[in-house]
């Protein structure tokens, strides 16, 4: 499309309220202010146009990724942001391996920068969670410190959109059916592999041995992804 014309009505009056529309995003991209643009009344009232000549010149720049329009919210400059994915409907089509592919895809690294970037308040976090585990009178009392083992594992990584990655792939985990539930009343054996699994994982991370990290969890959920198909 040629950006100075407007796709159905390529009449003078258009070409220039569009012009003047793009001089107005330029000065607020350049301006350290709201990025929404003003309702459009006071934007045709500002620009001296119709509102309904107005609406063309918005739905052009629109499609060229110039603002976005959202229904209740206003019109903001820049493209539309990408929306966060559903958790519910990314679990409906999905299963358990999948899941654990997902997380070997990503838990490992964050172990790694754990290695890095963990503080030592977070390093004692990890062990006391560890230690946890393995005192759980019950296995849904393991799953919970289980879970906010890994989860405090992705915080001491300190980066925030692996972190976000995270949270969302742990929504889709609880929502995925993993096969038969665990018995009531009945706690974790000692000899759990997850136990001393988790020591090395922190061990490695409190030792600041990113490769050992990484290394350490991927055996770990490597061992998981085993037990859950079979394999072990």
């Amino acid at each position: 499309m040629n950006s100075d014309l407007l796709p159905l009505d390529d009449a003078p009056e258009d070409a220039e309220v569009l012009a003047r529309l793009r001089m107005l995003l330029v000065e607020l991209e350049k301006a350290d202010t709201d990025k929404r643009l003003p309702n459009e009344r006071a934007l045709a009232q500002r620009l001296g146009v119709t509102r309904a000549r107005l609406r063309k010149s918005l739905q052009v720049l629109e499609e060229e990724g110039r603002l976005w329009r959202g229904v209740g919210r206003g019109t903001f400059i820049g493209p539309k942001p990408a929306e966060r994915p559903d958790a519910a409907l990314l679990a409906s089509r999905t299963n358990p391996v999948q899941v654990m592919r997902a997380r070997m895809a990503i838990e490992p690294e964050l172990a790694g920068l754990a290695a890095v970037n963990a503080t030592d308040d977070e390093i004692a976090q990890l062990k006391e969670l560890s230690r946890r585990c393995k005192f759980a009178s019950n296995w849904r009392e393991y799953e919970f410190y289980d879970a906010l083992l890994h989860h405090e594992i992705a915080v001491s990584a300190h980066n925030t959109i692996l972190l976000a990655l995270t949270d969302l792939l742990t929504q889709v985990r609880r929502s995925v059916t993993w096969g038969r539930p665990r018995p009531e009343g009945v706690r974790p054996p000692e000899a759990h592999h997850s136990f001393v699994e988790h020591d090395n994982i922190i061990d490695a991370i409190s030792h600041r041995e990113p490769i050992k990290a990484a290394n350490a969890m991927r055996r770990h959920l490597q061992t998981v992804e085993d037990r859950l198909v079979g394999r072990a």
